[in-house]
């Protein structure tokens, strides 16, 4: 068998009400003639959205097929026996053209009492915002399940949700059970469980095309929300070139930022896990055994579990996010 090698995916465009061009201009992926671009899954073992591989001899094989042949070697030991057949990360650039639907996330618990597969955790790394764009994440007052839902059947909802401003490298943590929602002028990177399950909440009083508006799941909501107000909705980090910096250390992933301007080299030795790279800014070189690849921004990166020792030459600079099984 042929050693595993770094691993790049053709992405998986989606076409979204709220979506825009950002994902073409800003990130370089070509997404067709699609009119609003919303989503690029770039690294996907959902269920018929797998990722395909697009270099080397494994090109054209999906990511779940991969983790059925290789397995541990893929994973790492603790991750396939805990995930087995299903890769446990879903990655996807978002382009926030509009309001995003208010929603929510159920927790594993949840998910398996409905028989719907995994929760759904994540996490957003902001890559651009306009001036003044804000997003929703969790409520900016103590109410219960009756005060949230008088205030969503009024069609005010948004007056007891917790807005914030954004700029470039802010990143914000999303537990299953926290409301959320992106507003117009932001383009992330989201990290998450496998998942694709969405309760959807309040939608703005939007309609589609045919005067429909979308589905919303009101009552499979109710019983996902967490009603709690928390100090802080921001992730907290300090940016130092040629180190490696704590962004979110939870039990589904862990993401790391990197911004740097020299060789830097990566021992994965101690752990058991694959590692992803998400290329936010410029360009470099990741070095390994058997040979090189280029990195550009706008793409992902997967490395086996196997791939323990490697060089990342940036081409002059480089920034990107570095995740993995805890």
């Amino acid at each position: 068998m042929n050693s595993l090698y770094p691993l790049k995916f053709k992405p998986i465009f989606k076409e979204r009400i709220w979506g825009g061009a950002k994902i073409r201009t800003k990130l370089g992926l070509d997404f067709g003639s699609m009119a609003n671009c919303g989503e690029a899954w770039v690294i996907s073992g959902v269920d018929g959205f797998e990722s395909k591989v697009i270099n080397g001899f494994l090109k054209g094989n999906n990511l779940n097929e991969l983790v059925e042949v290789y397995m541990d070697d893929l994973l790492g030991e603790k991750t396939f026996n805990k995930y087995r057949e299903e890769f446990p990360i879903l990655v996807k650039f978002i382009d926030a053209n509009d309001f995003l639907s208010i929603q929510v996330h159920p927790d594993d618990a949840l998910a398996a009492k409905r028989k719907i597969g995994g929760g759904k955790t994540e996490m957003w790394y902001i890559l651009e915002a306009d001036k003044e764009a804000e997003l929703i994440t969790g409520f900016s007052r103590k109410v219960d399940a009756d005060t949230y839902i008088k205030y969503l059947k009024d069609k005010k909802l948004p007056e007891i949700l917790n807005f914030e401003k954004v700029k470039e490298g802010d990143v914000f943590y999303i537990p299953s059970g926290r409301v959320h929602a992106l507003g117009p002028g932001i383009l992330l990177a989201e990290i998450q469980q496998t998942s694709d399950t969405t309760y959807r909440i309040y939608d703005w009083g939007r309609v589609d095309a045919a005067g429909k508006s979308r589905e919303l799941h009101t009552e499979l909501a109710l019983e996902a929300i967490d009603f709690n107000i928390y100090d802080t909705y921001r992730n907290t980090y300090s940016r130092k070139e040629n180190m490696t910096t704590n962004l979110v250390d939870c039990p589904y992933f862990i993401t790391n930022f990197l911004t740097f301007n020299q060789e830097i080299r990566k021992d994965y030795t101690y752990l058991d896990s694959f590692v992803i790279y998400v290329i936010t800014e410029g360009s470099a070189l990741l070095s390994y055994e058997s040979g090189v690849e280029n990195l550009r921004a706008g793409e992902a990166i997967l490395l086996p579990a196997v791939m323990e020792k490697l060089t990342i030459l940036p081409t002059p600079k480089c920034k990107f996010l570095e995740i993995y099984e805890p």
